[in-house]
């Protein structure tokens, strides 16, 4: 008599899509391309507390997940699958990795159709006791890309990229994702190219300009002014004109984003135009100002 065929069990087949998943995507999770300085972190929205532990981002977090990720959901995890060490490559002392799957609840953004089922990989601390985390009916935020040719499949963009759902958080996800996707992006600033500071006729009076290196050759500039009897006064300008009315970007967009993240501390010795001691403390000092009043790129540090 013919035997008959073995059914595989559902954590057979569950086994067999970790295995697929980690071939597919797996890469240890570290810090998001461009990310230029890490600072500590200012407490930003409500947290959520449970077994995913939910992180204070900033405006910098969400700007850098909203830029690396296809797609950000809100999701309701039905199920996981815990996946042996010796099956998780690079996973940190005092972590489990899980195969986890979800059903999407909304598609904050992102083009093309969504599956309302996603699978995907991810890293959680171990608690106190030494066991995995349970995320089972736990709503969260996904930040994610998709994994080619594996339909429902998706790879978290970064360890910050699962938060416990939170209405708040999910108001200020919107508020920068709207700003990422409509927005028309400044160029990213790779450096400082030129400084110059000239004296005007009054004493105190000066104008100090910085043309900044762009990474596809746009111009961007900034001119700082002082008048006697006036607060210095500085803006920036997106275009072939210093404008001498131009004004600083206001905090939480992508221009403030641009500057306070990817300009250098310092002005660097070989940008400027002038040799005196006069015209260059005085570019220092300017500069100085810009970045004081922009104040810092903070990330809380985990992304």
């Amino acid at each position: 008599m013919a035997r008959l065929a073995r059914i595989p069990s559902k954590a057979n087949l569950r086994m067999a899509a970790v295995a697929a998943l980690l071939a597919a995507t797996w890469s240890p999770l570290g810090a998001l391309p461009g990310q230029a300085q890490s600072t500590n972190s200012a407490p930003s929205a409500p947290v959520v507390q449970g077994p995913i532990p939910a992180t204070a981002l900033t405006y910098v977090d969400l700007v850098e997940l909203g830029q690396a990720s296809d797609m950000v959901l809100r999701a309701q995890i039905e199920d996981q699958t815990n996946v042996p060490p010796e099956r998780a490559p690079g996973l940190a002392p005092g972590k489990a990795r899980l195969y986890v799957e979800a059903v999407t609840q909304a598609l904050l953004a992102g083009s093309g159709p969504v599956g309302g089922a996603q699978a995907f990989l991810v890293d959680l601390p171990l608690d106190a006791r030494g066991r995995r985390p349970r995320t089972k009916d736990q709503v969260v935020l996904l930040f994610a890309r998709r994994v080619v040719n594996r339909p429902g499949q998706i790879q978290l963009v970064g360890p910050n990229a699962i938060q416990p759902y939170d209405p708040v958080l999910e108001q200020r996800v919107r508020h920068v994702l709207t700003q990422v996707v409509q927005n028309e992006r400044p160029p990213m600033i790779t450096g400082v190219r030129e400084v110059m500071s000239v004296p005007g006729n009054l004493a105190g009076e000066s104008e100090t300009q910085v043309f900044l290196e762009t990474q596809g050759g746009d111009p961007v500039s900034i001119s700082v002014l002082r008048r006697p009897g006036q607060a210095p006064n500085w803006g920036v300008s997106w275009t072939d004109i210093v404008d001498q009315a131009a004004r600083p970007p206001a905090a939480e967009t992508l221009q403030w984003y641009a500057l306070a993240c990817y300009l250098p501390p310092e002005l660097p010795a070989g940008a400027f135009i002038q040799n005196d001691p006069e015209s260059r403390t005085r570019a220092r000092e300017d500069y100085a100002l810009v970045l004081r009043q922009l104040g810092a790129c903070e990330r809380s540090g985990t992304n």
